[in-house]
């Protein structure tokens, strides 16, 4: 079957969903997640999954998710792809953790029916700022790193960091990568390393890439990615406008009040100093008229004043 340059993207949340959440493909699922997850292919027996449906209308929405929830043997699993940074993503990682694990006790039942439940998170934007591209989180005590419960794992993976080179003896990074492709030419690399799950995935990518409808919920989800990223700018860019004028509308204020403040309290300043001056003033008119009732001459008058203020 001749192929197009053109391939849908797996990092496409639709696309991840479509490939892994069919029957057929669970023994692939299977080795993606032994590989995430760093257990033994074999100790994956059974997988039940949960949400599998690709609903159109969902699909082409703004701010919505979609995920893949399943069962791994005991495990309560969750796989997201995230495309666009989000602001405080990793605090809503933090909350659907907890709700999915809380969500798993039924009326009635004691804390102990728990389940390890374990969030993993593929996303295409730089997350920490180091050059690991898997960040595996647990609860610990502080000084002894003694792990409060084994029941919670949160997983990040950071596509950016991803090389492009593929390495066969890398099974995982072999995975990243080809969820990282975009163009025939890297699933033609990825083949070359000749293993097995990862060509046949290969396959199921091209299949989707040829299906219409496949297309067509990918362009779809493409466009709500876009359309989501572009209100999200917008709304930063108007808060950020409202803030600015804000800030100026505040600082004129606060600017006001304090001129007002310095206003009043020099004008206070200078009217003590005018009250003092007038006071003298009309303190040596009094005094000159007193020495004129007592008959004293004007150079009289002017050499007491003198000496009264020149002691």
């Amino acid at each position: 079957m001749a192929q197009s340059n053109r391939i849908v993207k797996l990092k496409l949340d639709v696309i991840f969903k479509a490939m892994f959440g069919r029957k057929e493909n669970e023994h692939l699922l299977a080795d993606f997640l032994s590989r995430l997850l760093e257990i033994p292919r074999s100790s994956i027996k059974r997988i039940i999954m949960d949400n599998v449906e690709l609903i159109p209308d969902h699909i082409a929405n703004k701010f919505s998710r979609v995920d893949l929830k399943m069962q791994v043997e005991e495990r309560i699993v969750n796989v997201e792809m995230q495309i666009s940074d989000e602001p405080s993503f990793r605090e809503r990682t933090l909350f659907y953790w907890s709700k999915i694990y809380s969500d798993e006790l039924k009326s009635g039942e004691d804390y102990s029916q728990l389940r390890e439940t374990i969030c993993i998170n593929i996303v295409n934007f730089n997350l920490f700022d180091c050059p690991d591209y898997h960040s595996h989180f647990k609860v610990m005590e502080k000084n002894r790193h003694e792990v409060l419960s084994d029941r919670f794992a949160i997983h990040f993976f950071e596509l950016k960091k991803i090389g492009k080179h593929p390495n066969k003896d890398k099974p995982l990074e072999l995975w990243l990568q080809l969820i990282n492709a975009e163009t025939e030419e890297e699933l033609q690399m990825l083949e070359q390393t000749n293993v097995q799950e990862i060509s046949q995935a290969i396959l199921v990518l091209r299949e989707l890439s040829a299906d219409e409808k496949m297309r067509y919920m990918a362009e779809m989800r493409e466009k709500a990615l876009h359309d989501e990223a572009t209100a999200i700018h917008a709304a930063l860019e108007k808060g950020m406008a409202q803030g600015l004028e804000q800030g100026i509308a505040r600082g004129m204020k606060k600017g006001l009040e304090k001129g007002l403040a310095q206003g009043m309290a020099q004008g206070l300043k200078q009217g003590i100093a005018q009250g003092l001056e007038q006071g003298k003033a009309e303190e040596r008119q009094r005094m000159i008229e007193n020495l004129r009732k007592f008959g004293l001459s004007e150079e009289q008058i002017q050499a007491a004043l003198h000496a009264q203020e020149n002691p």
